[in-house]
């Protein structure tokens, strides 16, 4: 629970921050109102580190970029339009932003930019009442015209202004409702929650680049499941990643199997545990975290209800493979992060056949080849869906994935696993059976391949001639 006197304390540890001390001095000389505002006040007063300070003013643009210049080693202003100056102030980037007054259009999300005149204007047209406090510096002093201590103190999100203008003026803060959720543990006030449910078509006009950047956000917080959930319970989730919802799969008095949704979940919070133990400190693992939410999109449209009860998902994996390439790509996603995704949940069963019988060391190779940069993920996801309640199953399925990972580790060492190669170049190929550029090399360094995997080393005097005995063959 937040306690008010140790929040005052550290607000007043904010105000002597060297970077805001600076800042508040040199705004104050010039006769100008200062404050820090946003999520540094607010995570002061929770007693969360504290990044990214932001500041609001009286002073317009000019006035901000005149002031700022002297006490500072670089300065932008491609926010001017907005009324942000941002600057590096002894080493820290800051934003500065002008008192604003927005109103939206309704349609693109474009702001129309109104300077305002007071701070307690400013602070009512943003997100959430926890957002909208500042501190006042160099006098030290809490703004707070919204009830934002108060929704701390709850732990509730509430919007400043009534939540139907608030989420009609910017839809993107029902998704950010959603990442705070998760990032604070807050639940969504009510009314707020009911507000985007009906609104949540509105969401359309912000662009995919937006919103997978607050998908990135959420994925990244130390408990995305909570902001998924209220995503899935608003019904906002359909309007970008319809396949999470999708998961709630209905079950009837003759068929019965695991509930998919809540699987996959657990899946999501099994895959974050690990991460974090296998490598402590590193930073959050967005794919990694992506594929584990969606590694099971592919039953829904694969079910079949078969005689007797029995449910089947034949294939799930490389539907579901095929079906998050195209929503990560609708949304915009980098090539490399929509290539990680649809390979982990294209490969995400497979090791589950060696559970039932152990591979050969041909298997094992494959599976890393087929893995690549992947498999350290690969390795994560599958432990993390092992869900089953069954004690002794879970331990089998353990004790499976603990011996599969020696027996990669046993073979990278003696194979130098990570970088399977035939033994014997294109170059190679051409010159031992007298042809040039063409489909047979391809074919000749497939056949050396699949050897290599089979075999293992056997040399390339031995691999030259195996490929003479099968381009006679072939022949």
């Amino acid at each position: 629970m937040l306690n008010m006197a140790d929040g005052l304390a550290r607000l007043g540890a904010l105000a002597e921050n060297p970077v805001v001390r600076t800042l508040a001095e040199a705004f104050s000389a010039a006769g100008y109102d200062l404050a820090v505002v946003g999520g540094p006040v607010r995570d002061a007063l929770l007693g969360r580190p504290t990044h990214d300070l932001d500041f609001t003013t009286n002073a317009r643009p000019d006035d901000i970029l005149r002031i700022v210049t002297p006490i500072s080693t670089a300065q932008w202003d491609i926010g001017r339009a907005f009324g942000t100056i941002g600057a590096r102030v002894q080493g820290e980037q800051v934003e500065v932003t002008t008192y604003r007054a927005d109103s939206y259009d309704g349609v693109t999300r474009k702001p129309t930019v109104e300077f305002g005149d007071t701070i307690d204007a400013d602070l009512h047209r943003r997100d959430f009442t926890v957002n909208a406090m500042a501190l006042l510096v160099p006098e030290v002093k809490l703004v707070d015209p919204t009830g934002g201590v108060e929704d701390l103190v709850g732990g509730v999100l509430r919007t400043p202004a009534d939540p139907q203008i608030s989420f009609g003026d910017d839809p993107l803060r029902m998704l950010r409702a959603a990442r705070f959720s998760a990032q604070l543990g807050f639940r969504i006030d009510d009314g707020t929650a009911e507000a985007i449910t009906q609104l949540r078509t509105t969401l359309g006009i912000v662009s995919p680049e937006r919103i997978q950047s607050e998908l990135v956000r959420l994925m990244q917080t130390d408990d995305p499941v909570r902001g998924i959930r209220v995503l899935v319970d608003t019904g906002l989730i359909e309007e970008f990643l319809p396949e999470v919802s999708a998961l709630r799969l209905e079950v009837d008095e003759h068929h019965h199997h695991k509930d998919v949704y809540e699987h996959s979940l657990t899946v999501l919070s099994q895959a974050i545990a690990l991460e974090r133990s296998r490598h402590p400190g590193s930073a959050p693992d967005v794919p990694l975290r992506i594929a584990a939410l969606l590694h099971d999109i592919g039953k829904p449209r694969t079910r079949k209800l078969e005689d007797g009860g029995a449910v089947t998902f034949h294939h799930h994996d490389v539907v579901g493979s095929r079906m998050a390439r195209k929503r990560l790509q609708s949304l915009r996603f980098d090539t490399a992060t929509t290539t990680s995704v649809a390979t982990l949940i294209e490969l995400h069963l497979r090791f589950f056949g060696y559970a039932e019988g152990a591979w050969t060391d041909a298997a094992v190779r494959r599976y890393v080849r087929d893995a690549g940069d992947e498999l350290e993920r690969l390795h994560i996801l599958t432990r993390a869906d092992v869900t089953t309640r069954n004690k002794r199953k879970a331990g089998r399925l353990a004790s499976a994935y603990d011996d599969i990972e020696s027996r990669i580790a046993a073979l990278r060492e003696q194979e130098e696993l990570d970088s399977i190669r035939p033994e014997l170049d294109g170059n190679r190929i051409q010159s031992i059976l007298g042809i040039g550029p063409g489909r047979e090399v391809g074919e000749a360094y497939r056949f050396l391949l699949e050897l290599r995997l089979d075999e293992g080393v056997i040399g390339a005097d031995a691999a030259e001639q195996r490929l003479r005995e099968w381009w006679a063959a072939r022949a």
